[in-house]
């Protein structure tokens, strides 16, 4: 299938999501994998992961005119071993998505909105949340993959460890459409507070969420 979704904003940032449909060898295909990232295939027993990393690179080399080489820090944060763009990257069951910016740091999401959320409930929401989203009726568990997806951002985005997803990320009140906004504070262990600006969109039965550093 490949690129279903790219949007470039005035910022310089770029949003892409890939569709996989395409089976393993027809992604060695599209671009060129190196010999380390194939051997860090093999070693992959999931075929889907497999593919979920073969998506990522294919994103990778439709954004980038010079071939890239993706590493991870210690906290699992990906980074570009030769450019210095800043990068967030999501999968989830049949999409990938690569979120760049020139500068600042961003986080991404992307959910399936048929997933059942219900466990994470009361790991990741604060009271308030959780009464929210116990109003929604028939809609919970939408609610409930769009608080999840935004947090996910949030945390990607700040990339600190032993993050308490319930107190240290809160999500302000919304209403999901099929597009929008919604406001997130981060407070750091040490109390400190940073406000965030997300944006969402729902399509194909899932929710994708992004977010950057305030410039």
């Amino acid at each position: 299938m490949g690129i279903c979704l790219k949007k470039k904003f005035d910022d310089g940032s770029m949003l892409s999501v890939w569709k996989i449909t395409e089976s393993e060898d027809e992604f060695k295909k599209i671009f060129s994998v190196p010999q380390s990232e194939i051997e860090e295939l093999n070693f992959m027993k999931s075929p889907a992961k497999r593919k979920e990393k073969l998506a990522v690179g294919a994103l990778l080399s439709d954004r980038f005119d010079e071939k890239v080489y993706l590493g991870h820090h210690d906290n699992g944060k990906p980074f570009l071993r030769n450019n210095v763009t800043e990068i967030s990257i999501s999968h989830s069951t049949g999409y990938a998505v690569l979120y760049t910016h020139p500068e600042s740091c961003v986080g991404v999401d992307i959910e399936s909105l048929s997933r059942d959320f219900s466990k994470v409930e009361s790991r990741i929401l604060s009271d308030d949340e959780i009464d929210d989203v116990s109003s929604r009726d028939d809609d919970k568990n939408e609610y409930l993959a769009a608080y999840w997806s935004a947090k996910e951002a949030v945390y990607k985005l700040m990339s600190q460890p032993s993050v308490d997803y319930a107190s240290q990320i809160r999500i302000d009140k919304f209403t999901l459409k099929d597009e929008g906004d919604m406001d997130a504070v981060f407070v750091n262990r040490d109390g400190v507070e940073y406000e965030i600006r997300l944006e969402y969109m729902i399509f194909d039965d899932h929710i994708l969420v992004w977010c950057k550093e305030d410039e």
